[in-house]
């Protein structure tokens, strides 16, 4: 997710802002916007989101020189992105530096997003696969220990989601606070449903039938594959009928190949007689479950990249290309297991050990792939670098007594749409008969071009399909008819792509 600030990171001004605006790629919630003014003072602002748009009015008595305007935000797919801006009034202070924050709630937030991976696809997949494929508890240290350390890492990631958001250190993790944010985010719900999906599985081990536990199993990997499914990049992605689903089942996928590989290695090294019998049962489902993992794995990729070149050229695009790296070598050590590893066992049952050694690089690719992938938390998939070329237009005008947030889509030369939220200054709705636009180019010659604006049934005015030939700074002035009375006028300036 990305941002454009106005006024400018940076610059210079005459006057004090009134209004400071925040404009992202997609829909926000502001989670902790504060300014810190030229004396170092903390100062309160009043912040309103408006779709992609984040206004901050701010005090009227700023002082000589560099304000900084800190803000948390979170966006649709829960996750939390930061940042300040600075503008001088007057001329720079002397010395002014933004906020700075450590990395190591960053990487305590990686290392628990992997104790989750490992409780889901280790733990819940584990449970799943004794049930219904091993039917005998082998490799249950293993398999408990990864629900024990997911069931920690999902609790814990809780409140490290709301530290993140708020912007606060460790210290604070005992607090109420970051608790009661993260829940009001996605990735609240979500690992609420991983929690859920980890006692389920935690509770199946200890069935009393098989019955029982293959009904209780069968659950717990649903649950697994919507905890996923409930947040994140891939899952936020347009168009959600093929990514939340195709997540779902990618994650389903994962937990039923990983979960089997625990067990089996155990069974392996102590050449279980039943080995054998429980690798063709294995196999039977693993060949589809590749097959959906690809498809999957192939539908989402092309979601988030958009093309071959990110790939290369991006941090998100390069965390994908090792991870296809690994998981080329882990397809290739299953194709070993399953073609030739598999048969020779039970031709010649001494090869178990062979099996058991390959089984066990199989769990080590595995564990770098999920840490390979919860660094996809940090950084933004190339889709949002698209999503913010191809973003309208957003403009913020204001006067003492009257405010329009202005949206012209798509921004560019040609046929634009122009839309007009109107705002008292205290960020109330404003009432108005008549809304007219007048737009000119001066700079290349194009006189007033004047349209009606219409109501819309979402409480906003609409000019719809103005033809604006050529690229440049227009000029755009809006005249609000409040009563018979009373008019008000607010011009601006905007850049035509």
């Amino acid at each position: 997710m990305l941002v454009s600030a106005e006024p400018g990171d940076n610059s210079v001004v005459a006057q004090a802002p009134k209004v400071v605006q925040l404009r992202f790629n997609e829909a926000v919630a502001p989670a902790a916007i504060h300014l810190i003014d030229a004396e170092g003072k903390t100062r309160d602002v009043v912040v309103r989101p408006v779709d992609q748009v984040v206004l901050i009015a701010l005090p009227n008595d700023l002082p000589q020189g560099t304000q900084i305007v800190s803000y948390r935000v979170v966006s649709q797919d829960g996750h939390p992105v930061g940042g300040s801006i600075m503008f001088s009034v007057g001329a720079p202070s002397r010395a002014a530096a933004g906020p700075t924050r450590g990395s190591s709630l960053s990487i305590i937030i990686w290392v628990a997003k992997i104790g989750v991976y490992l409780g889901l696809f280790a733990g819940v997949g584990g449970v799943f696969f004794v049930a219904w494929v091993g039917q005998q508890p082998a490799g249950g240290s293993v398999i408990l220990s990864a629900l024990y350390v997911g069931l920690a890492s999902a609790i814990a990631s809780l409140g490290l989601q709301g530290l993140d958001l708020l912007g606060q250190s460790l210290a604070n993790i005992f607090t109420i606070a970051p608790w009661k944010v993260a829940l009001g985010t996605s990735v609240g719900p979500s690992l609420l449903v991983a929690i859920t999906a980890i006692l389920v599985a935690r509770l199946a081990w200890r069935s009393p039938s098989m019955t029982i536990a293959c009904g209780l199993t069968a659950l717990s990997m649903a649950g697994a594959g919507s905890a996923l499914s409930a947040s994140g990049h891939a899952a936020s992605a347009s168009p959600q009928w093929l990514t939340r689903p195709s997540v779902f089942l990618h994650g389903v996928g994962v937990a039923y190949w990983v979960g089997a590989l625990a067990p089996l290695a155990v069974m392996a090294r102590r050449r279980a007689d039943t080995l054998p019998r429980v690798l063709e049962r294995f196999s039977a489902g693993a060949v589809p479950i590749v097959g959906l993992l690809a498809l999957t794995g192939l539908a989402l990729a092309c979601v988030q990249i958009g093309s071959v070149s990110a790939l290369m050229q991006t941090e998100y695009g390069i965390l994908l290309s090792i991870k296809l790296a690994l998981v080329a070598l882990l397809l290739a050590l299953a194709a070993l297991n399953r073609y030739w590893l598999t048969p020779a066992l039970i031709a010649d049952y001494t090869r178990a050990r062979l099996l058991s050694r390959s089984v066990l690089t199989e769990c080590l690719l595995a564990i770098l792939i999920l840490a390979i992938v919860g660094g996809w938390r940090f950084t933004p998939p190339p889709r949002a670098f698209a999503a913010t070329v191809d973003a309208p237009l957003s403009l913020h005008i204001h006067t003492d007594t009257a405010m329009v947030q202005v949206m012209i889509a798509p921004g560019k030369v040609g046929a634009d749409d122009f839309e007009f939220q109107l705002m008292d200054s205290n960020f109330g709705r404003l009432p108005a008969k008549e809304v007219t636009l007048t737009l000119s180019l001066p700079e290349r010659g194009v006189e007033a071009l004047e349209r009606k604006a219409t109501p819309g049934t979402d409480g906003n005015w609409h000019v719809r399909n103005v033809m604006l030939p050529v690229p440049g700074r227009w000029h755009v002035r809006i005249d609000l008819l409040i009563t018979d009375f009373q008019k008000m006028t607010l011009e601006d300036d905007f850049e035509l792509r």
